[in-house]
């Protein structure tokens, strides 16, 4: 049965995500503080550097009781000379899982590797239109650098993950499965960006269970993807128009897939996302009352 290493928060339910960060961010306390009164045991780590360094990061998540889970490092897997460029980002993000995973030595923090994708992908979410997947070439070079960077965080002390993402070489089933046979490295299961891949993500737990070792629970209505598509609009405008929502207000057999987690033999974090970009039209207090809700929905299952 699941072992489970606790819930958490994500300052992406709060409109605080790379898509974001070259606008003013709030100050983290105002998402903390939240995220600890809702009863939520961890945090991801937003866009890097957010959070703080060292010692200051430290201190806020102590402050909090709250525990660093992950967090997002997309690398451009698919170019070998774009990759060796940017792995001093990589580097940079390591030195804050590292120092955070000081708190609480028993559950450190899971770097969680992604595709940086193309301009192409991100043209095309949902990754059904054709041309969009990689040759034999792309996949053997996705999966040599993939090594290359999780040989990096293992050296750093700590265990990497991956996340299946939208709009990125990663993102189908199909290209899951592909993900999986050719690496070593266990999967982010994200369940809203697996509906918007095409998939269920009921019957992706349980192909893909013994290599999921981080858990996103998201919920999305693929409806806005469709119409999106039908506009022939890319990624931006399926986060802008909503697609993700609170849990149990989209796609999501929100009952079915947390009974099917139960009674797996999980033992990793659960992270509540609900991916927001804020507009000046929303209602006042609107990200805590979903993230509220989002955690009510769980109480059946972790009170």
């Amino acid at each position: 049965m699941v072992a489970m290493k606790g819930i958490a928060g994500a300052p992406v339910s709060f409109g605080v995500f790379e898509l974001t960060a070259d606008q003013p961010l709030p100050d983290p306390e105002e998402i903390l503080g939240p995220l600890q009164d809702l009863g939520y045991d961890g945090v991801d780590l937003g866009p890097v550097g957010w959070l703080g360094r060292g010692d200051a990061l430290r201190r806020r998540l102590r402050e909090h009781e709250l525990v660093l889970v992950g967090g997002w490092v997309d690398l451009p897997f698919t170019d070998d000379e774009a990759f060796g460029r940017a792995l001093p980002e990589l580097d940079d993000a390591l030195e804050i899982f590292v120092a955070a995973a000081e708190l609480d030595p028993s559950r450190p923090p899971l770097p969680t590797l992604a595709d940086r994708g193309s301009e192409l992908r991100r043209a095309n979410p949902g990754g059904a239109a054709p041309g969009l997947a990689l040759d034999d070439a792309g996949w053997e070079r996705l999966a040599r650098n993939v090594e290359t960077a999780a040989a990096r965080v293992r050296a750093a002390g700590l265990e990497p993950t991956f996340h299946h993402h939208a709009c990125t070489y990663v993102e189908t089933p199909a290209e899951i499965d592909e993900f999986l046979a050719r690496t070593d490295v266990g999967l982010t299961f994200d369940t809203g960006h697996l509906l918007i891949g095409g998939g269920d993500p009921v019957e992706g737990w349980r192909r893909w269970g013994s290599r999921i070792n981080h858990l996103h629970l998201k919920d999305a209505r693929t409806a806005v993807l469709d119409q999106v598509l039908s506009e022939k609009g890319g990624m931006r405008d399926v986060w802008e128009r909503r697609a993700f929502v609170e849990l149990g207000a989209g796609d999501l057999d929100v009952d079915g897939f947390m009974d099917a987690v139960f009674q797996s033999a999980f033992d990793g974090w659960l992270v509540v996302e609900q991916d927001v970009v804020p507009s000046p039209s929303d209602p006042p207090g609107r990200v805590i009352d979903d993230q509220r809700a989002n955690r009510e929905a769980l109480r059946r299952w972790l009170p």
